[in-house]
């Protein structure tokens, strides 16, 4: 067994554009970044908003090891089938719907739990929601039972809360990394019991927009009373997150880092999901 892992977890990947990232970026940055194990939230893998089998087939076919989600895992009814028929896809932990919300994975002979979690700060609950802080503690230390190292995806709007869950999980669990905003902080560290954080990740996707949008409908919405469809940008087309290094036998990260990728352009028309 090694004696650590290199652990990359990338921010919410959007759409089309998100997924050829994925399909052009990730080979090139596992080799040059000696990357173990892959995390991507896919909430908005499907034309910007949920995530349905197709794209989740399609984005495991490029090597994502294990797929997080959020509250836009409810948009597809048919994503119930396919989180029951797909370990490799989490639903929230605290969100009462089918599926795995936690979940242990192998990485060779390395064992890896991995958490997701759905904050509740101006985050609309369109199911059951239970608590997020009592739900994570309670799937981290069921998986702690497994393996040492567990990572937690805390879907969430707000920072404060975010940034409460890492400490609520430090010395618990290996990573607590946040997701939703789409923006990348620059808070990226190393907790003082041994939990390497980030308030987000970031985006998977077109930047020349909108947190994944085209800007003109955005900007339409804020400026007067239109509401025209948003559609997914397509340009700008970057991997975000971050790094996380986590000795094998504690679970405690070693080193966490700002991590971020830009994929060549393409005149290849990104236009659908």
């Amino acid at each position: 067994m090694p004696s650590s892992i290199r652990v990359l977890c990338l921010g919410d990947l959007v759409g089309r554009p998100g997924r050829r990232a994925i399909r052009e970026g990730l080979p090139a940055v596992k080799q040059s970044h000696r990357v173990d194990f892959t995390i991507v939230n896919v909430e908005n893998a499907t034309n910007g908003a949920g995530i349905r089998a197709k794209e989740g087939v399609e984005l495991l076919s490029y090597g994502v090891d294990v797929m997080t989600s959020g509250d836009h895992a409810l948009d597809f009814p048919e994503t119930g089938d396919y989180l029951k028929a797909e370990p490799r896809l989490l639903r929230p932990v605290n969100y009462e719907m089918p599926g795995l919300g936690a979940h242990v994975y192998a990485c060779g002979d390395v064992q890896i739990g991995v958490v997701n979690v759905v904050g509740h700060v101006f985050m609309k609950e369109r199911c059951k929601v239970n608590n997020a802080f009592h739900a994570a503690l309670e799937a981290v230390t069921e998986l702690r039972k497994r393996t040492p190292i567990v990572l937690v995806d805390m879907h969430g709007e707000a920072t404060s809360e975010k940034i409460g869950m890492g400490w609520h999980l430090d010395g618990l669990a290996s990573a607590v990394f946040g997701t939703h905003t789409h923006v990348q902080t620059a808070d990226v560290q190393v907790l003082p019991k041994g939990t390497g954080y980030i308030t987000d990740l970031g985006m998977t996707g077109p930047h020349f927009g909108v947190i994944g949008r085209e800007m003109e409908p955005v900007l339409k919405r804020f400026t007067t009373t239109e509401h025209h469809y948003m559609k997914v940008a397509r340009e700008w087309n970057r991997l975000t997150g971050a790094i996380f290094e986590l000795d094998t036998s504690t679970g405690h990260c070693l080193k966490a880092e700002l991590f971020q990728h830009q994929v060549a352009s393409t005149v290849e028309e990104e236009a659908g999901a």
